[in-house]
């Protein structure tokens, strides 16, 4: 058989775009990737990578799927706007409701992450032990490591999970904190008066 009867079972050769291969990356990796993990596979520096990102975070833009970002990584995940039908699709129990206390909780983690228990409980104002054990089993906060000071209390932070059940792409993305208004008082006003 000569070269030209044999059929090649390759598809030719098309270069992709760079967006495109991180998609695919992305795509088949169950876990977030680090951004140096994409520059070291396609072989080019991590702002490559970088510029690579944003194209295909503006590639997304409108359709069922979104770059997620979170503590240097990212991954691809389903736009916020779908999780209804997503989860009747698989058939999930609707997203977890989260108490005011965990609520509260979670927000003073995300801000001030990584954050101990003893910080959480001091801005809280009681103790905050209950809220942490349901937060960490329902994924939305992690250890984070530990402090240097007595007793090396444990770090916590949020979790890729939190940015999904949020619908945030990158804890960034939070709402900035309003300033502490101080409350009037009939005391007060007596003092200007």
């Amino acid at each position: 058989m000569s070269d030209s009867q044999t059929t090649s079972t390759t598809a030719p050769d098309t270069e992709l775009s760079l967006a495109a291969k991180i998609e695919a990356m992305l795509f088949v990796s169950a876990e977030p990737v680090p951004v140096a993990q994409l520059a070291t596979a396609l072989d080019v520096t991590a702002s490559v990578v970088e510029r690579g990102l944003k194209e295909l975070d503006e590639a997304l833009s409108g359709r069922g799927l979104r770059l997620q970002r979170n503590a240097g990584r990212v991954q691809l995940t389903t736009a916020p706007e779908l999780a209804q039908l997503v989860e009747l699709f698989l058939g999930l129990e609707a997203t977890t409701h989260l108490s005011r206390a965990a609520l509260e909780t979670l927000a003073i983690i995300a801000y001030q992450q990584p954050c101990t228990r003893p910080q959480v409980d001091s801005i809280r104002g009681v103790n905050s032990d209950g809220m942490m054990k349901s937060l960490l089993s329902k994924g939305l906060v992690q250890e984070a490591g530990r402090t240097d000071g007595p007793g090396r209390p444990i770090l916590y932070s949020t979790t890729p999970e939190f940015l999904q059940h949020f619908g945030l792409s990158s804890i960034i993305e939070l709402p900035p904190l309003a300033a502490p208004t101080e409350p009037e008082n009939e005391h007060s006003e007596l003092l200007k008066g």
